[in-house]
């Protein structure tokens, strides 16, 4: 009977730490990793957000580049860590949904992640270098079409919101091109602006310091209403492809088991640091728009992420989309 009882106080002793050390949490460092390469919009939004949020949670945010396969080799890395709240994942559609429909993952974007907090979106505008004769977008599309598969089109890789949304624009537009995958935005868009690549379907938050510096040249923003930061370009609507919206989203993710009490201090950390103004306005200067208070939830998050694997999934799979 004592032995009996002993173990039970052992478990419970145990039990007690367990919970003890998820009420302290953070005690050291935590790392986020990012599956896209450093200087990115994906990238660059990560750091801006662990900038913000680290004197909440009172330890410093490791940024950890993981680049491959349309940041896959990343959130994989996050799918396998133990559930402790030390490695974070800075996810976005491509890595959290796109991805789960064209790579045989190891892991599942839906089941093998905790959600954290949803934190902003990233609509897209359609681009080309700036010597590009064509003075709107459907003198551009004109062009594609009478010169098939001449054309350059940049992308952050396979299954990443720039291959979807320019495999999306081929298919409305019965143009053909060549979709040239490189290791991130920000490569890409350095050889738009030298001229090697004629096209990309960008983030606006890599276009948008382009354009204003006048390196690119901007057709159309993939979205319903006129960006504030760029009021001179026209919506897709209004260009004469209604209805072509796609934009992304970053949001944060824990591996899955999570403690609740770990995954409510990172999402309290996080929802804090979104109502500082230095942080709004230095994404809102980057085009990227912050969610409403109501779906910076964990269960907000979750919603969403399911709701978008319906949304695109189908069209992926129609489109034959496969990662390279």
């Amino acid at each position: 009977m004592k032995k009996s009882m002993s173990v039970v106080a052992f478990a419970a002793m145990l039990s007690g730490f367990g919970s003890a050390e998820a009420q302290i949490y953070p005690t050291r460092p935590i790392t986020m990793v990012v599956g896209f390469a450093a200087g990115g919009p994906t990238d660059t939004g990560a750091r801006i957000v662990a900038e913000h949020i680290r004197a909440s949670l009172g330890q410093p945010i490791i940024i950890e580049n993981v680049v491959g396969a349309s940041g896959s080799i990343g959130a994989g890395r996050v799918a396998r860590g133990p559930p402790d709240g030390y490695l974070l994942s800075f996810g976005s559609v491509s890595t959290h949904v796109v991805n789960g429909a064209i790579y045989a993952l190891p892991y599942d974007v839906l089941k093998d992640f905790t959600p954290v907090a949803l934190v902003a979106a990233d609509p897209l505008l359609i681009v080309a270098r700036r010597n590009m004769a064509a003075k709107d977008l459907m003198e551009l599309v004109g062009w594609l079409k009478a010169n098939p598969d001449k054309a350059s089109v940049g992308t952050s890789g396979a299954g990443s919101i720039l291959h979807l949304a320019s495999a999306v624009f081929r298919k409305e537009t019965g143009t053909r091109f060549q979709l040239v995958p490189y290791r991130g935005s920000a490569p890409a868009m350095q050889d738009l602006v030298a001229g090697q690549i004629d096209v990309m379907t960008d983030l606006a938050s890599s276009v948008l310091p382009q354009l204003h510096a006048g390196a690119i040249k901007a057709y159309a923003a993939m979205t319903k209403s006129r960006m504030t930061l760029a009021p001179d370009v026209p919506t897709v609507d209004e260009a004469g492809l209604p209805g072509l919206y796609v934009s992304s989203w970053f949001a944060v993710f824990a591996p899955s088991h999570t403690p609740k009490s770990i995954v409510a201090t990172l999402n309290a950390a996080i929802v804090e640091g979104l109502t500082n103004s230095s942080l709004r306005e230095r994404l809102a200067d980057l085009g990227q728009q912050i969610f409403p208070r109501d779906q910076q939830t964990p269960e907000a998050l979750a919603a969403w992420q399911k709701a978008e694997v319906e949304k695109w999934w189908p069209i992926i799979k129609a489109a034959g989309m496969k990662g390279e």
